[in-house]
């Protein structure tokens, strides 16, 4: 049973990401820092790889610590996400495009290493008192809600479809 739940969020993660990677793909250069909600489409991007990134971890030291972080410190500076105000910065594509492989590659070798008794407790995230096993369903469903509403204004302000993508199906983008 625990394989079946592994590989059941690891597909998932990979459906989501890659539908945000479609997204990221496929949107032209003049909608890059248009408004999707409150944000710029850049920063909808980021924030949704952020928050990824940070609840594949342990906490949010962690996330601070990771390698991938300290080589882009210039990126993440003073981790704005994570304050009670606005984001300020915007994104190039090239970098969002690392971000995503990097999330990917996270959430696989993060669900990996998961077993019954860290799926069935708690985690370092005061603001989210669930289990690991639901903080990971409740990742991928916060992907989804903003790869959703990228892809809405795509198709609404562009023109543009991005796919449906289930497991299995990678695209070129």
């Amino acid at each position: 049973m625990l394989d079946t739940v592994k590989e059941l969020l690891a597909h998932q993660y990979e459906a989501a990401l890659c539908t945000l990677n479609h997204c990221i793909g496929r949107c032209p250069e003049s909608a890059w820092n248009a408004p999707v909600g409150n944000l710029a489409f850049c920063q909808v991007a980021f924030h949704t790889l952020f928050f990824t990134d940070l609840y594949l971890g342990a906490d949010e030291a962690a996330l601070r610590r990771q390698t991938f972080h300290r080589e882009h410190d210039d990126v993440f500076r003073d981790y704005e996400e994570l304050e009670p105000r606005p984001q300020q910065l915007f994104y190039k594509r090239p970098w969002i495009r690392q971000y995503v492989d990097h999330c990917r590659q996270k959430a696989l070798d993060v669900v990996a290493v998961e077993t019954a008794e860290s799926l069935m407790s708690g985690h370092g995230f005061e603001r989210r008192p669930t289990t690991r096993a639901e903080l990971h369903v409740s990742n991928i469903r916060h992907i989804q809600h903003h790869a959703a509403q990228m892809s809405l204004r795509l198709r609404i302000d562009q023109g543009i479809e991005v796919p449906w993508v289930g497991w299995g199906w990678r695209a070129a983008d």
